[in-house]
């Protein structure tokens, strides 16, 4: 089975790694900006005692200087101000680590991607906050906490106007009902800020989740489309003005079983992935209207240690040749057929860095379209990730949703089982498809 290209480093990886191990253990390689040279052990030990030697003399002219120099610094302690080192809370610290603003979950991703109202997105900021805060393994900053629900509570009292404003007229009623369950209810701010006040980090971690669903839900009222025209080139494309959620049903080629989490053994599996045409909205559509036709039933899967490769659709009647669709995190539009520079800080609203994370591979002919047909699920693991925890592709591929149930099935997944069927269970009402000419 041919298949679509991922990316080059995917397969270097195990080729680096061969070539470390070759190194014989006997010889150490030093390298310098103008050569490099290999010594052997004995002139490495040779080299080792000399230094020795030195570093002894020195510690001897040392003894009469260590006195003195504890004096001065015990004088200087004494004038110089704290101030500077005390207003940065250790806990800030590490809440700076790259590796922290990254979402890990697809949940998590798909709630920061919904172009929703400034104020809905500064309640949710100070929320999604908190679940960093929670991850402190010492004692918990919960006067941080509490300030955070604070925040938000007083945005969703005092600007209650301008958050139901935005949402379309039908659709009033229903937000009115989300906003008063966001303050009051009982997955609402006042019960997170009970619960953090108690300090008990389990329950303010699971009435978080259930304040961060309400206001995913209340976001979700004010992003019925698009917040932005696509290109006119683009304009016969299919799109997905919004979410949809693709049902799969995998099952074993060879008559073996999958073992769900919580549930009994068989031989089929479902997984549910929802598409984001918010941020990808010719990528979402194309996929999604494929998964209408029927596209991928029957379609043979594949596996490696980082992807889940659905065949190349050689056979079928594929999709669209939609080009490399990214939206940059701070942006308001996608980017077409460019990647990103995540070494210049550049990241995706919707990031590659996730498990389960579900993308099209590259097009076979070039890498500023994707595959018309070709996608795979990314089993993202951070062992094999980049500093901050970032996979080595983000930002090369086509990103457009994420796994959201069945996530313990994607490892059982194995080469040569097989897509019974794909089916659109939400989001045929927000399918755009072009007009027959």
């Amino acid at each position: 089975m041919a298949a679509f290209p991922l990316s080059s480093s995917l397969n270097n990886i195990s080729i680096a790694r061969s070539t470390v191990r070759s190194i014989r253990r006997s010889r150490i390689t030093c390298f310098s900006k103008k050569h490099h040279q290999v010594l052997t052990k004995e002139e490495v030990d040779r080299s080792a005692t000399s230094a020795g030697v030195i570093i002894v003399r020195m510690m001897k002219r040392l003894k009469s200087v260590i006195p003195m120099v504890i004096a001065s610094v015990q004088m200087s302690v004494m004038v110089v101000p704290l101030v500077d080192y005390v207003s940065v809370p250790t806990a800030k610290a590490v809440l700076y680590s790259p590796d922290t603003k990254v979402p890990r979950t697809g949940e998590v991703a798909l709630r920061k991607a919904i172009p929703a109202n400034t104020n809905m997105k500064a309640i949710q900021d100070s929320l999604e906050d908190i679940s960093y805060l929670l991850r402190i393994p010492q004692r918990k900053p919960y006067g941080t906490m509490e300030g955070n629900v604070k925040k938000a509570l007083k945005i969703a009292v005092d600007e209650k106007d301008s958050i139901l404003a935005s949402i379309p007229a039908e659709l009033k009623d229903r937000g009115s009902l989300v906003h008063a369950s966001l303050i009051e209810g009982k997955g609402g701010l006042q019960t997170l800020l009970q619960s953090i006040k108690e300090q008990d980090a389990d329950k303010v971690s699971v009435n978080l989740a259930s304040t961060l669903d309400t206001v995913a839900e209340l976001e979700l009222l004010q992003a019925p489309g698009l917040s932005f025209l696509l290109p006119e080139q683009y304009a016969q494309y299919p799109r997905l003005s919004g979410r949809g959620t693709v049902e799969f049903t995998i099952e074993k080629g060879d008559g073996s079983t999958f073992s769900p989490v919580g549930g009994e053994r068989k031989n089929t599996a479902t997984i549910q992935v929802v598409i984001d045409g918010y941020s990808a909205p010719l990528t979402a559509g194309n996929f999604a209207k494929l998964v209408m036709d029927g596209a991928y039933n029957g379609a043979k899967l594949s596996s490696t240690n980082q992807a889940i490769l659905s065949d190349n659709g050689v056979d079928k009647n594929s999709g669209y040749n939609v080009p490399l669709e990214i939206m940059p995190s701070g942006q308001f539009e996608p980017l077409y057929k460019t990647t990103l520079s995540v070494q210049d800080g550049e990241l995706p609203v919707l990031p590659l860095s996730v498990y389960g994370a579900v993308a099209m591979a590259h097009n076979e002919a070039s890498e500023e379209y994707s595959s018309p047909y070709q996608f795979f699920f990314y089993l993202y693991d951070k062992r094999s990730a980049g500093l901050g925890g970032i996979s080595f592709d983000e930002g090369q591929f086509s990103v457009f949703g994420y796994t959201t149930t069945g996530r313990d099935i994607l490892p059982q997944i194995k080469t040569g089982d097989v897509i019974r069927s794909a089916r659109l269970i939400e989001g045929q009402d927000r399918l755009v498809l072009p007009k027959e000419s």
